[in-house]
Formats: structure tokens, C-alpha cells, sequence
């Protein structure tokens, strides 16, 4: 008889590949991460160790959350966590929801191009260092990974598959060849009882000694879960220590009282196959701190993994920061938590509900249900908000008998309306629906109405951000010249970048002033700090200098007028200033500076470096002060930048060394379009992730046309 084996599918090669690295580096948990196709977003495609509901606060971690595994995809490095400790310094949101003793390690998956991160976790009692051969282990490993992608990808397949990590086996080493009865027999004769889990929480053996203490036959027991065969069981105190043990990969133990007064020890024995349970009777003295029994509570306790999500996303919502960020963490972590369709959430806007943001619905749907009055009965969500009470409905039908008068648009057969209320006061609505009937039992109901609460919360502090910003981002645009003026034989181009914490406002400022036919002036400033008080002074320093340019004032008289008028008005902070007059008719170049970092000078021939600038005080502090004034001929093809110290302030970094890298770059950078060479220099400066200054930058290249 013969037969043909199915094929294999274009991952196996891929899954045998990470279930051997795992197993090879000794990690008790491994996770493959791969990047969706829009490069935003780490998708958990591939798992071992451990059960994928374990996984399911992380099935996707956006690039830039501050996570392990993003931090080793976004910044290509081995990310090393050695211990608990460790983990709640450097990963504290991680650390909620792994509250376990391990240590970890996420690498880079990276070959021709980056593809994602593996992560691998083992026990606590593993030395707390990594050493260079573990280290090129991995990495070697990740190479492999990569390798297999980049093979997948050319073959025409997609090395993303989406819709929950695969779990694969471990391949452990040989077992002992001892009959299986003789294993039995053996367990048999063992005092109390024992039995067997899977890693997915399963009983696969009970003893004839675990039946009689857990009062159940084995057939009830073999294939379920411990909390949903013995609902004594049923609490997440029990689930949690299953979890430490699968986790941790140490024994673990636990007392639990078996109606109606029996108090039992279960101590636990993981390893990479599963777990081995000792079951011994407690002598009658219940723990410390005893369990309640489950006859005395009214509602089934919700689970431990959906406690740990719970956490996980209450941890996620404390770091957003704008509206669309709440709604992509909504999008992104809510929805596949509790298996989730469709999405909408709504805001409360002067009676109205306006939709901020949705999934899986149509256009269409969402044009017809925006801006409808809260007191609709289109849609239950505006009574919702209202009465702030929650609506589930587990099917159409229950929909038209409770709420008859709304109209089943959308085709959607379950939906939870949540209402977004702080103290008292609606913030909005969220929506979550289901393709098909969905019951709600009360641990879920429970669950999703204290999340709702949190999201509320974070939405109004979003609300709130997105005002400033929108405020801070107009006044910004308002101080800052809104074009530059084009100038014969002068080429031209800015860029100003706001710190990424506070309000995205701050004092840096440029400007280009036409001083007839053959002349114009340059200057760029930066006032201490990032704040309305800084923009403000920023703009009358602008306007000072603007004015006193003008008049054809020379740059150190420029510089002299702008500082009397600022001691005059004692703003308390400091500015610097760099002002240079280009004469194009004589070929003259004069600057002035007033405590700013030197211009650089590219030459056409690309020798470049700091012009020699003796700079005078800061503006602001004496009224005498004097501004000497540097005159440099002008060199048609030459290329001129004018910066603020937000480009080249690092953290243990000398300043002069910044400048030379920058003058470095420069001179390697091609010229040809300054917008392209500002992106450039921008890159190279490390300026793309956060920013304590602000950034300003003006380039200017004289040609021979004038």
C-alpha cells in the first residue's frame, strides 16, 4: 500500500528553523515577530513554550511602543532584560504584564532588509549575563530566519500570514524507554495523586489517586482545563500559578479548598513539555491566606489572561498620546481581545456624536451614523452615553426587541455599546461589533465596562493634547515666515523642528530679508527654551531685527538695537542670534553673531568648515554689549548653513566635535536639491526620534547668476 504525504507548507521549513533556535539557545519560550506590510506594526507569527492566549497582549506590538522586541526591530540591537528587576526599570509596562521571574532577550531579524525580531525567554535561575558566544548564537539564528524570509518572498510567498501565531513544539531529547505501564505503575504507588498538563493548561493523565482527591472520574478530566472541569478551581489566583510555572519554568505551588471543607496541595513541575502536578492533601490546615470558595460568589471571576490583558492595555493607555492613538491601541489590542469585528468610537461634540475613527465598516455606514443628535434612536450609542449605562445585545433579534427603531445598516449581529464617562461627564461612545451572534457573559460585560473607563480617560487627556498641539502648531506657523522670499543668484531652503515633549513650540526662528536688487540678509536665533513664553519672545526678536534690517542697518548695529530693546523688556531668557548681510554686487559676506553656534562654509570644491565668526553676549543680558562683525568674500557655488544648537547638542558629546561631524556630512552631501540636503543631514544628525530642542536650519547657495 502506498501513499502520498501532504506537502509541506511554505512555513514548516521557516517554523523548523525557529523551534531549533529556541531549543538550541535553552530558551524555554521563544516568539517570532514579523513586520505587517505598512512596516508600522510587529505581528506574532510564530510560537513555542507556551500556550498563544498567553501571547495575546502582544500579538501586535506597534514598532515604536517601548517594548523589547520593538526596541531590538526599531533600533537593530540585542535587546538583554537579565531578571524581574531589570524588566520593571527598562520595560515597566512589559513588567505588569509579565509579572513572572525570567530573563529575556529580543534580536534583530534583519538580512537584506529588516523583517522583525525574535524573542526568546528563560528561566530566572539562568545566569543574569549573556555571554559573546550566546550572543552570536542568536544572532546567527536571526541571520538563518532572515535567510528563510528573503527565500519565501522569492518563491512568491508572503512570510506574513496574520490571524494568531502558529504554535510549534519544541523538539525535546530522547525520553527513557521504560514501558508505559511501568511509568504507570510506578505513579500509582506514589502516596496522594498525581497528573499531567499540557502547556496549554489540559489534563493528559490523571492517577487513580488524583480521582479520588479531586472527586472527579478521569474520563470528566482528560482534554479539559483544571478551572472549567473542577469550578472550585475557577478563580485566576489558581490560573496565575499555572501561568508562573508555564512561564517561569519553575515548580510552583498552591493550596485550594474542594468543597466542602477539603484543603488540597498542588505542586506544579513544568518543562518544555508540559507540567507534572503532585496533588497531596492539605492536613486540614487551610494556607495563610485561604481561597474563597466558589459557592459564595454570585458572578463567574473573569480569567487570568484576561486580568493580564486588562493590565497590559490599562499600561498601553497611560502612554498614548493623541486621539488617533487611542483609537489605533482601541484598533489594534481591543478588538482581537475580545474577538471583535467592528469598531467605532465616537466623541461627544455639542449634542452630536462625531465619529473619530472605526474598523470594519463601510464608508457608506459611517457617513450615515456621524453627527447623529445623542438622543437618536438610530443607534443605541447616543442613549448610551446618556443614561451611562452600557448596552449589549447578543443578536439582531434582541437589537429590534429592545431597541426597535434602530436600523441594522451595517450588517453587524452582536454589538457592545461601552459609554466613555468621567466623573459624571460624557466624553463619548465606544462601539465593539460582531460579525455573528456573540453572547456577553458577565466576566467579559465586567471587563469591557471597567476598560471603557480607562479609554475614557485616555481619549479626554488625548482631546486635550491634540488642542494644545493644534494651537501651539498655528501660533509656530504664525511666528515663522510662512515662505521665503525668492532672490536672483540665491538658492534657498529651512526646516524647523519642535522638541517632541512639552507643547511642539518653541524659540529657534529663521528669516530671509530682501535688502534691494543686490542684497539680502540671513538670520536665524534660538530663545531659551520651548514654551509660549519663549514663542512669544521669539517673535518680537524676529520682528526686532526684521525692522532694524530694513533700515540697511549693519549686521553689529542690527545686533546692538535688538538687545537694548531686550534688556528693555526683561524677558528673563536668553537669545542667541546669528545675522549675515550678503552683498552680491561686492562679493562680501558680513556676519555678526551673538553667543550662536559658527555658520558653515561648503566651498564649491567641497572643502568645508565653521566660518570664523568671533561672537559676541547672548541678547537679553547687557545693553552695552558690543557685536564685532566678520566679513568673508562670497563664493558663487558656495553653500551656506545657518543652525541652531538643537542639531548638534548630544549627551556626553563635545560640541565642537558635533559641529565637525555636521561639517563632515556637508561636505559628502549632495547639493543639488538643499530640501533633499536638509532631509540628509537631518538623518545623519540622529535627529528623527526624540528631541530635547528645537531644531531650526537654513541653508542658503549663492550661484553665478546675479
Amino acid at each position: 500500500m502506498t501513499g502520498t504525504a501532504d506537502p509541506a507548507t511554505e512555513h514548516d521549513e521557516l517554523d523548523a528553523a525557529f523551534a531549533e533556535a529556541v531549543r538550541r539557545t535553552g530558551a524555554s519560550v521563544g516568539a517570532l515577530y514579523l513586520l505587517a506590510p505598512d512596516e508600522q506594526v510587529l505581528l506574532l507569527e510564530v510560537l513555542c513554550g507556551a500556550p498563544a492566549e498567553f501571547a495575546a497582549p502582544w500579538a501586535r506590538v506597534p514598532l515604536a511602543a517601548p517594548a523589547p522586541v520593538a526596541d531590538a526591530a526599531r533600533e537593530d540591537r540585542l535587546v538583554w532584560v537579565s531578571g524581574q528587576e531589570k524588566m520593571a526599570h527598562a520595560y515597566p509596562r512589559t513588567a505588569m504584564a509579565l509579572p513572572y521571574p525570567l530573563a529575556l532577550a529580543a534580536a534583530p531579524v534583519t538580512g537584506a532588509r529588516r523583517w522583525g525580531a525574535l524573542l526568546l525567554m528563560w528561566p530566572a535561575t539562568r545566569p543574569p549575563y549573556m555571554t559573546g558566544r550566546e550572543r552570536g548564537h542568536i544572532e546567527s539564528n536571526c541571520r538563518r530566519l532572515a535567510r528563510l524570509l528573503e527565500d519565501t518572498v522569492e518563491r512568491g510567498g508572503s512570510p506574513v500570514v496574520g490571524g494568531g501565531p502558529r504554535v510549534v513544539p519544541v523538539k525535546a531529547g530522547p525520553r527513557s524507554a521504560n514501558p508505559a505501564t511501568a511509568a504507570a505503575d510506578f505513579v500509582e504507588r506514589l502516596p496522594g495523586g498525581s497528573c499531567s498538563l499540557d502547556l496549554e493548561g489540559r489534563f493528559t493523565y490523571v492517577s487513580s489517586g488524583a480521582c479520588r482527591l479531586l472527586d472527579r472520574e478521569a474520563d470528566q478530566l482528560l482534554g479539559t482545563l483544571p478551572w472549567q472541569s473542577l469550578r472550585w478551581l475557577d478563580d485566576p489566583v489558581y490560573e496565575d500559578r499555572y501561568r508562573a510555572a508555564v512561564i517561569s519554568r519553575e515548580p510552583v505551588s498552591f493550596a485550594a479548598c474542594r468543597p466542602p471543607g477539603e484543603w488540597l496541595e498542588f505542586h506544579l513541575y513544568p518543562d518544555a513539555s508540559g507540567i507534572s502536578v503532585r496533588i497531596v492533601p492539605a492536613g486540614g490546615q487551610p494556607p495563610p491566606r485561604p481561597a474563597p470558595r466558589l459557592s459564595t460568589r454570585t458572578v463567574t471571576p473573569a480569567r487570568a489572561g484576561q486580568l493580564y490583558q486588562l493590565t497590559h492595555l490599562a499600561a498601553a493607555l497611560t502612554e498614548v498620546v493623541g486621539v488617533q492613538d487611542v483609537m489605533d491601541l482601541v484598533a489594534d489590542q481591543i478588538m482581537p481581545a475580545f474577538g471583535a469585528q467592528g469598531l467605532v468610537l465616537s466623541t461627544a461634540d455639542a449634542g452630536r456624536l462625531r465619529i473619530t475613527g472605526y474598523r470594519g465598516y463601510a464608508p457608506e455606514t459611517i457617513e450615515r451614523l456621524d453627527g447623529l443628535s445623542l438622543d437618536t434612536a438610530f443607534t443605541p450609542a447616543g442613549q448610551t452615553l446618556t443614561s451611562g449605562m452600557p448596552v449589549f445585545c447578543s443578536d439582531a433579534e434582541e437589537m429590534r426587541r429592545v431597541y426597535p427603531e434602530a436600523s441594522l445598516i451595517s450588517g453587524k449581529q452582536a454589538w457592545a455599546f461601552l459609554p466613555l464617562i468621567i466623573s459624571g461627564r460624557p466624553v463619548g461612545c465606544l462601539v465593539l461589533s460582531y460579525d455573528s451572534p456573540h453572547t456577553f457573559p458577565a466576566e467579559e460585560r465586567a471587563v469591557m465596562t471597567s476598560l471603557a473607563g480607562l479609554i475614557a480617560q485616555a481619549l479626554d487627556r488625548a482631546r486635550l493634547y491634540d488642542t494644545k498641539h493644534d494651537l501651539a502648531h498655528g501660533l509656530q506657523e504664525a511666528l515663522l515666515p510662512r515662505v521665503l522670499p525668492r532672490l536672483a543668484g540665491l538658492r534657498v531652503a529651512a526646516r524647523y523642528l519642535p522638541a517632541t515633549r512639552g507643547m511642539e513650540i518653541g524659540g529657534d526662528f529663521y528669516d530671509l530679508i530682501r535688502l534691494g536688487d543686490s542684497a539680502a540678509a540671513a538670520v536665524i536665533g534660538d530663545v531659551q527654551g520651548h514654551n509660549v513664553a519663549a514663542a512669544a519672545l521669539m517673535g518680537q526678536v524676529r520682528t526686532a531685527v526684521h525692522a532694524h534690517a530694513a533700515l540697511g542697518t549693519s549686521p553689529d548695529q542690527v545686533l546692538s538695537r535688538t538687545n537694548r530693546l531686550l534688556t528693555d523688556l526683561a524677558p528673563d531668557l536668553f537669545t542667541s542670534c546669528l545675522y549675515a548681510h550678503f552683498d552680491f554686487a561686492g562679493r562680501r559676506v558680513t556676519l555678526a553673531g551673538a553667543g550662536h553656534p559658527p555658520p558653515l562654509l561648503r566651498l564649491p570644491d567641497g572643502d568645508t568648515r565653521p566660518v570664523g565668526v568671533t561672537p559676541g553676549p547672548l541678547l537679553g543680558i547687557d545693553p552695552g554689549a558690543d557685536f564685532p562683525v566678520t566679513d568673508i568674500p562670497l563664493t558663487p557655488g558656495s553653500t551656506f548653513a545657518f543652525y541652531t544648537d538643537g542639531l548638534i547638542e548630544t549627551p556626553g558629546t563635545d560640541l565642537d566635535d558635533s559641529i565637525a561631524d555636521l561639517a563632515r556630512h556637508l561636505a559628502h552631501a549632495d547639493d543639488q536639491d538643499l530640501n533633499l540636503l536638509i532631509d540628509t543631514l537631518l538623518s545623519k544628525t540622529r535627529t528623527s526620534g526624540q528631541r530635547l530642542d528645537d531644531i531650526a536650519l537654513l541653508l542658503l547657495h549663492p550661484t553665478a547668476d546675479h
